[in-house]
């Protein structure tokens, strides 16, 4: 068998060489091969694509391209429903979302995670961190440095093609979090393990002391990082604080160093935070971390709506996305309250798509506004069947329109014959208008 030639999409590019992925990435964006390969080079542009990962349609993300989405599932202890997290995987496939984190923290992970692999075309993407207490089988406190490693080597030979790590979260950092006591302290589920641990063990954050190994092993199978961020705000009164900007330095310095050895790089962003911050903080990222793909949580712009964190996650994720940010993890209804169930998920995910064109609208994406200029010749027309089509969310139009029928097929119940588009339609046609 012949020899790779390349070893990631990275190493790839850098050579001049346009790889599979690359080209089925630039046909879905409408660009050249070579400008994508010019892209993932520079480290804008990631195409998470694990080699084991079979059944995967490589995606791009990153500058110039389509705002993508995350889904987060997984099981949990209190949650230990395989078939139903199965579920929401072909939901979200079905509703087009471009990426699933599998963020089980309990039970056979293992076998999950091997379902999912084998099912989704959509990227993949794990946190080890989650996994690490189940993995390996021992309290917190009895894990060792290198053991967390393994977690990570196992997740790349399975075939993730993305992995949450928390590497920023060093000492420095976390001297400055006890030095600027916050709201709500440290709301990632990583960061908060990993902060645990360096207090109750006295040592440095692993994955920031062996980061070359870590980087080695995801090089191995074209993984690519998204490094964590442990100390994102989880209020909005802990927004753009020194302790997010100081993990942030210390995650530009960490992307130089993975492009060194050809792993991609996307950095992930906050959190909770007014809208007025959001933009001069996709602006700083972007500068500190060298216009790596920017992937973000919301930002939720306020923390008073329980029950409706999918709209004020995708209020601050329009806002991210038309000022730069590049991947959108979806929020759901559910967020701070349970675990979402199928339908929670499906708010969550059409939320996260309206933001995602709505910035991609901003930013002038190829093909974005083409979209809108069809449903808005669909509407003038009255054709409801394109409209149904075009609609993010065909079959809530369909229900919509079925469950209150209008006396006349060329209108709707809220305006009947007093319908604005039918009357200019008619008018404009030479012909007359009856109200009665």
């Amino acid at each position: 068998m012949r020899k790779m030639e390349y070893t990631t999409q990275m190493d790839a590019a850098k050579k001049c060489i346009v790889t599979q992925e690359m080209e089925t990435v630039a046909r879905k964006e409408g660009k050249t091969a070579d400008e994508i390969c010019n892209l993932v080079a520079k480290g804008w542009v990631a195409i998470p694509a694990n080699r084991n990962h079979k059944s995967l349609s490589p995606e791009g993300i990153g500058h110039g391209l389509r705002t993508k989405i995350n889904v987060n599932l997984g099981i949990s202890r209190d949650c230990n429903d395989v078939e139903m997290e199965m579920n929401k995987v072909k939901k979200a496939i079905e509703l087009k979302a471009e990426a699933i984190m599998d963020l089980s923290s309990y039970g056979k992970t293992y076998d999950f995670r091997q379902k999912l692999l084998d099912y989704s075309p959509a990227m993949i993407g794990t946190v080890p961190m989650y996994d690490a207490v189940g993995f390996l089988e021992k309290e917190l406190c009895e894990i060792k440095a290198k053991e967390f490693l393994d977690v990570v080597r196992c997740h790349a030979e399975q075939g993730v093609d993305f992995m949450t790590i928390h590497a920023g979260i060093n000492r420095e950092t976390a001297a400055h979090f006890k030095k600027n006591p916050r709201m709500t302290n440290i709301v990632s589920r990583g960061g908060s393990l990993l902060f645990a641990w360096m207090e109750m063990t006295g040592n440095e954050n692993p994955f920031y002391e062996y980061y070359d190994e870590v980087l080695d092993i995801l090089a191995q199978y074209d993984v690519t990082i998204s490094l964590g961020d442990a100390c994102r705000p989880g209020c909005i009164d802990d927004a753009t604080d020194p302790v997010q900007i100081s993990e942030l330095l210390v995650l530009g310095e960490l992307t130089k160093r993975a492009w060194e050895k050809n792993v991609q790089v996307m950095v992930e962003g906050p959190g909770h935070m007014k809208m007025d911050e959001i933009q001069a903080n996709m602006m700083l990222e972007k500068k500190l971390c060298h216009n790596a793909p920017f992937y973000v949580l919301g930002p939720l712009v306020t923390d008073i709506a329980p029950g409706y964190d999918h709209i004020t996650s995708a209020i601050g994720g329009a806002i991210a996305a038309a000022s730069g940010a590049d991947f959108l993890c979806y929020v759901t209804p559910a967020e701070h309250l349970r675990l979402p169930d199928l339908e929670d998920m499906k708010e969550g995910i059409i939320a996260s798509r309206i933001a995602a064109h709505a910035g991609d609208l901003v930013k002038g994406v190829k093909g974005a506004k083409d979209w809108d200029d069809k449903m808005a010749k669909a509407r003038r027309e009255i054709n409801w069947e394109e409209m149904f089509r075009l609609s993010i969310d065909e079959e809530k139009a369909r229900d919509y329109r079925a469950s209150s029928q209008p006396e006349v097929e060329d209108t709707c119940t809220m305006c009947g014959k007093m319908c604005a588009v039918r009357n200019m339609n008619k008018i404009l046609k030479g012909e007359d208008i009856n109200l009665i």
